[in-house]
């Protein structure tokens, strides 16, 4: 290149309008022979005649397997339960159990629908299952005190080796035992134990005494250690491990140490565990809570017991200057956020910054399939809300809608808050944010302290974020309040909310008069500069 020549500078070279040249890389013609000629897997059709001859025998008629009498294990956990009478004998100095009588559950036969049928879904718990459900939540409360007593029993002790034959009787009544025989499940072993269960004691309270939780409400062939559900309680609070793999943990364990589980014909149980494991994992659980709230109510009776006491001893403890009044907040919130809630003095104005701060909010990605139904209420859940309360509030909120709005000052002019309506897609109560056809509930209403720690949820069961939802949580926590007590909620629309509260009887005054809205920091730059000076943290 000659001297002459100027050089390149980035204000000589060429552009070109819009997003430039669009290169794409050159299409290679393909080998047909590579591309067009089937190719059949080796063993793909063995195994495909196997996976159909297989599906065939399960879909037997159940009087057929008996005719041929075969006593075969299902790969469907609901064939793999306990023993009726199991034997232990020894094969290649290993210990195996013989299933004599496996129990079984009953299930309606399946029909194979076409394929432009449409397949029916239970939406609801049948009869058996609704039945099952009621026998545990009779049988848990009776289990109680002999749980209680098993603790006591072994608190700060070595476990002791169970007996091959094990009773709870009194022995003040003229009791004729019952012998039954049951699997039981331990850290180390399985063994079959007989149980002597009469009047004093039923079979039920006799496990629980020796540490053992039944797989069934009423005649169960397996039980579980206490102690070995209780670490598993504790490794899910941890590890959050499924039952499938404390099963198959237990199988393996066991096979190691030379405890196999067979049929009759001697072959290996695939699952045996899986079942009877998660019925008494899930019904332990319940117990172990049940227990907790009992132990809970007894502690809180107790401390209210010394907070009147020292209430009485020291009257004048307050300064008699200050202007906050004395009270106490619900043990509840207590429990879950005692920097908030733990104060003792309640009455802050306003402009102080109030007693309490919370902020509440939507989230629509928690969704709830409406194809899968409901199962029964296994737990009564502390930080949901339920629907009929939500349901009267959003009643209430259209009934108060259809009056005349009261006489009121407004703080931010309503041209300001109407555009701040406008501009977010949470005052838009009718914006449909989930697909109403493939869920019932499309999202959570979540109400939060200042230090992030959840206090109450609401299911979304409406198309967008209705004000019911957000009006319910704040009438629950003020009913878990001192009557002086203020407090300060962030919305991401509180100028919406706030406007709604003071044009209608939503709330009663003496809760509007301790509440005050703000927007949260995120969105605040989003809302007009008039609602800005007034809402803006």
């Amino acid at each position: 290149m000659s001297y002459l020549t100027p050089r390149p500078t980035r204000k000589a070279q060429i552009v070109t309008s819009g997003l430039g040249h669009h290169f794409v890389s050159p299409r290679k013609a393909r080998d047909k022979r590579k591309t067009q000629t089937l190719v059949e897997l080796p063993g793909a059709e063995a195994k495909r005649r196997r996976l159909l001859a297989e599906m065939k025998e399960l879909m037997k008629p159940r009087d057929d397997l008996e005719e041929q009498n075969l006593q075969v294990s299902s790969p469907h956990p609901s064939h793999n339960d306990t023993a009726k009478h199991p034997q232990h004998v020894e094969n290649d100095d290993a210990t195996a159990l013989h299933f004599k009588d496996v129990e079984t559950f009953d299930e309606p036969s399946v029909d194979i629908p076409a394929i432009d049928t449409p397949v029916k879904r239970r939406i609801a718990a049948d009869r058996s299952a609704s039945l099952l459900y009621g026998n545990w939540s009779d049988l848990i409360p009776t289990l109680i005190s002999p749980l209680l007593l098993y603790l006591g029993q072994t608190q700060g002790k070595a476990l002791e080796k169970t007996h091959s034959v094990i009773s709870a009787c009194a022995g003040t009544l003229s009791c004729t035992p019952k012998r039954t025989t049951l699997m039981c499940l331990f850290f180390d072993r399985y063994a079959s134990i007989d149980v002597l269960s009469c009047m004093c004691s039923t079979l039920l309270q006799v496990l629980l005494h020796h540490g053992l939780f039944p797989t069934a409400p009423s005649q169960p062939r397996m039980a579980v250690s206490v102690d070995l559900l209780s670490f598993y309680r504790a490794l899910f609070e941890c590890s959050c491990d499924a039952i499938n793999a404390l099963a198959s943990a237990l199988k393996n364990h066991y096979s190691r140490r030379g405890f196999q589980v067979t049929d009759t014909q001697g072959q290996l149980i695939r699952d045996p565990f899986c079942w009877g494991l998660g019925y008494a994992v899930q019904w332990f659980d319940i117990l172990q809570i049940q227990l907790e709230r009992q132990l809970e109510t007894i502690l809180q009776h107790s401390r209210n017991r010394i907070t009147n006491f020292q209430a009485s001893l020291h009257k004048t403890d307050f300064p008699p200057f200050t202007s906050l009044h004395p009270g106490r907040c619900a043990p509840l919130l207590v429990q879950r956020c005692p920097a908030c809630f733990g104060g003792l003095l309640h009455g802050r104005p306003m402009d102080e910054g109030g007693d309490i701060h919370v902020a509440t909010d939507g989230n629509f990605h928690h969704c709830h399939r409406r194809a899968a139904g409901d199962c029964p209420p296994f737990y009564d859940p502390t930080y949901f809300i339920p629907k009929n309360f939500i349901d009267k509030v959003g009643h209430h909120i259209d009934a108060q809608c259809k009056h005349p709005p009261k006489v009121h000052t407004p703080i931010v002019p309503d041209e300001a808050v109407d555009q701040c309506e406008m501009a977010y897609e949470a005052a838009d109560g009718k914006k449909q944010k989930a697909a109403m056809d493939n869920f019932d509930d499309t999202g959570i209403m979540a109400l939060i302290c200042r230090h992030d720690i959840p206090l109450f949820f609401a299911n979304i069961d409406s198309p967008g974020e209705q004000q019911k939802y957000s009006v319910a949580l704040l009438q629950h926590l003020f009913s878990l309040l001192p009557p002086e007590a203020t407090v300060v909620a962030l919305y991401d629309v509180g100028c919406v909310l706030a406007r709604s509260l003071a044009k209608y009887e939503i709330l009663p005054e003496t809760v509007t008069k301790r509440l005050r809205f703000a927007t949260t920091a995120m969105h605040a730059y989003g809302h007009e500069w008039a609602c800005q000076l007034v809402y803006n943290p």
